[in-house]
Formats: structure tokens, sequence, C-alpha cells
């Protein structure tokens, strides 16, 4: 991927959008990760509905190691997923708690080491929390990077790969909530805006799906000069009709010629 490209994309979206923070509430950098594990399959709104009051009643990584199962699933029941998210946040709790001293690791591979924690969970907690480098590839970020041309990939590790190697450290995060924020607004999925896209001019699919200039001229006219020609049915004449109707004998031989007998 040319750097070129992926620059003008994120000065492009800055200009429009503004800068742009964590979609998910949260106080501490635990209650991110808890957020971020939440909203797995779920919207940004429903999650922030349920740890509003889910933060008050734990707020830190020993409250949750020390709650009940049952109670919990209770709480997040609404966020889907409830028994798995419930068990990724315990295990991911009493970790903290038994092998990290209470304190959320500050580190790709720390946090990779929670139960439950993959790199797009740990690349929220690490951009949004701890004010280090990451780049989240949440399904906007994955869907828009590959129609842009900003990776020719669909795997989010190599998405992540492709768009770090070309852009400064400091722009990861805010670069990733950008494209979520372009992909709700005005490029969802199953119904984007091309014609009122900003990214019009970079996009890739948008090139690709509307030619423009001499190109687009051509191909129209090479288009209607292969356009076949419909044969019309030649107008019958008076000598036509007459002589079809004058020959009932001839169509009664061939009735009995196709069909071997004459009834």
């Amino acid at each position: 991927m040319e750097s070129a490209l992926a620059k003008q994309v994120y000065d492009k979206l800055l200009s429009v959008y503004g800068p742009q923070k964590c979609f998910l509430e949260h106080m501490t950098p635990f209650q991110l990760l808890v957020a971020t594990i939440l909203s797995a399959q779920c919207t940004d709104k429903r999650v922030n509905m349920v740890t509003r009051d889910l933060f008050q009643r734990w707020p830190d990584a020993e409250a949750f190691a020390n709650c009940g199962r049952e109670e919990l699933e209770q709480a997040i029941f609404t966020c889907g997923f409830y028994r798995a998210k419930a068990d990724h946040i315990l295990k991911a709790a009493k970790a903290i708690v038994e092998q990290f001293h209470g304190e959320l690791p500050d580190t790709m591979e720390g946090l990779l080491k929670l139960p439950g924690v993959g790199r797009k969970t740990a690349n929220v907690v690490l951009g949004d929390a701890l004010d280090k480098p990451g780049f989240p590839v949440d399904t906007h970020v994955r869907r828009l990077s590959a129609l842009i041309g900003l990776s020719g990939s669909s795997d989010p590790e190599v998405i992540e790969s492709d768009i770090c190697a070309v852009m400064p450290p400091e722009t990861w995060a805010q670069f990733s909530h950008l494209l979520i924020v372009h992909g709700r607004t005005r490029c969802p999925a199953n119904r984007p805006d091309c014609p009122g896209c900003e990214l019009a001019k970079l996009c890739r699919h948008t090139k690709a799906d509307k030619p423009v200039g001499k190109k687009a001229k051509a191909s129209a006219s090479k288009k209607t000069a292969k356009a076949p020609v419909r044969k019309t049915a030649k107008p019958a004449t008076k000598k036509t009709v007459a002589k079809k109707a004058a020959s009932p004998a001839r169509s009664a031989k061939k009735s009995t010629s196709k069909s071997g007998t004459r009834s």
C-alpha cells in the first residue's frame, strides 16, 4: 500500500469529522477492557447503557474477580453472548489480581496473556486508555480498508500491519476512530453513499465503479456499437395470404407425415 493514500485518507477524514475519541464510556483502563469485551456483536450505545450501572457495582478488577457469575450474567444479559462474555471478564479480572497484582498490563504482550483478550481489545485499551500506539481493526475498519484500498487483505492482523507500517504511531488510534465514524455515517454496509462520499476521489471502490472522462465515453460508445439489432418480421402481402389460404391440402399432407396417421 502506498503511504500517500493512507495519509490522504487520514487527513481528509480528520478535516471532515474532527478529532474523535473512544465511543465506549469508561473511567479506567480496566473499565475500558470490560466495555470492549462487551462490545463484541453489540452496539456501543447498548454497552454504555449497561456499563453505567455495571461499573457502579463493580468498579475494578478485584470487585469483578469476587462477583458471582450468575449475577454478572444477569447484569450484562442485554449485550448478547452474556455467558461467554461473563466468563472472559471473570477470568481476566482474576488473572489481573493474581498475576499482575491488580494492575492492568500496559503492553500488547501483557494484555494478550489475559483470557478473552485479542489484538482488537488490546489495541483499544492501548490507544484509548493507556495513551500508547494501538490500531484496533473492527468490522468497519476491515471493510473500509478493503473498499478504499488501504490493504489487500481481509485478515485483521494483516490490515493492522499494513496501515501501521505507513502511518506514524501517534495517528493509529485516531485513524481507527475516523474510519469507524465514516463507516457508520457515510459508508454503512450494503448502503454506502458513494455519490456524497468525501473520499470518492481517493476510494478504489468508487473509481472502479464509475470510470470518468474519455474512458467512460469510449466504453459507452462501444456498448452502443455492439448492441444487437433486433430483426422485425416482414409484413404479410396479399399474395402471401392468398397462397396460404389456397393450399389446405398441402397443410394436411404435412400434418399426416409428422404423425404417421391421419384422423
